[in-house]
Formats: structure tokens, sequence, C-alpha cells
């Protein structure tokens, strides 16, 4: 099994960012999807979560009408796509499904 994400990086506050996933070993879309994002010296926490047929919720209050998770299945490929980013947002992204996890992205939203 392995997740790989990508798209992280440096943005300004208010900027936009779409992290990727893509997932391969295992049958995609047959199992939920998570977003985990870890700041430094703060405990990993759940972000956003996605059910094999696309339902969707985000979890963290302060990402609510900012953060989106999607899938696509065809694509193996579970998204973030995060707007209005602010500072508290930094840290590392993991995606992770069943007890496997990524290697993690890393945002900075900085000026």
């Amino acid at each position: 099994v392995q997740l790989v994400e990508s798209g992280g990086g440096l943005v300004q506050p208010g900027g936009s960012l779409r992290l990727s996933c893509a997932a391969s070993g295992f049958t995609f879309s047959s199992y939920a999807m998570s977003w985990y994002r870890q700041a430094p010296g703060k405990e990993r926490e759940l972000v956003a979560r996605i059910t094999s047929a696309g339902g969707s919720t985000v979890y963290v209050d302060s990402e609510k009408g900012r953060f989106t998770i999607s899938r696509d299945n065809a694509k193996n490929t579970v998204y973030l796509q995060m707007n209005s980013l602010k500072p508290e947002d930094t840290a590392v992204y993991y995606c992770q499904s069943l007890h496997y996890w990524g290697q993690g992205t890393q945002v900075t939203v900085s000026s």
C-alpha cells in the first residue's frame, strides 16, 4: 500500500492550495480516506474524512467553509482544497486510510 501526498508549499495568508493523495495497493473505492495535519509542537489532528461513497465531513471548526475534501475513484486520488488559508493552518498534512499513512506534505502559510 502506498499513499503519496503532493501539492503542499508556501502560500500567503488568504491564498489557496489543493493537496492530492495518490493511493495504490488496495481497492481505493472501497475505503474511507482522511486528511490529518500536525503543526509543530502539537498533536496530529483529523482535518477531514470522506467515505467510500463520497460523503464528506470536515472536522475542525476553523476549517468549515474553507476546506473541502473530495475524491476521484477513477484516479485513486483524494484531494483537500484549502481556501482562505491562515498562518495557523501551517502544518504537515497527511493522507490516511485503514492503518496506512502517507509521508506528509508541508503547508506553510506566511507572508
